[in-house]
């Protein structure tokens, strides 16, 4: 199919200009983000349950080692049967040691579970 140069021209000026726009968009969401679930990760969140095949991040919170040792990391996959109980008894060890539950239902690379715990401001202690 035959295209005149004026109509190719603005057809990738459309193009061009709504991916300029939507770059744009982008950037002003993450620079705008609010919350726990941002770039950088600036509540300290601790995935649940802990999975075998992540590794810790360093500057970990003391909540989140805490959980690993009541519920240690698991290999069962997210939706099985094996699953449920290990995720359940994570929140609930979350919530005893004073942490908040929240569920991420935009899973990107730096947030990939479900749920994660955002420890507490101040920790009580044992």
């Amino acid at each position: 199919m035959y295209m005149s140069p004026g109509a190719l021209l603005l057809k990738v000026s459309v193009i061009f200009i709504c991916t300029l726009s939507l770059v744009m968009i982008a950037t002003s969401v993450l620079a705008s983000c609010k919350g726990c679930l941002c770039p950088g990760d600036p509540c300290s969140l601790c995935p649940l349950p802990a999975m075998q095949d992540n590794s810790s991040k360093s500057g970990e919170h003391d909540l989140c080692a805490r959980i690993k040792e009541k519920v240690p990391p698991t290999s069962a996959q997210p939706g099985s049967n094996e699953y449920f109980p290990i995720l359940d008894k994570a929140i609930m060890v979350c919530v005893n040691e004073g942490g908040d539950v929240i569920r991420n239902k935009q899973r990107n690379v730096e947030f990939p579970s479900s749920f994660y715990c955002k420890p507490p401001d101040l920790i009580k202690k044992n």
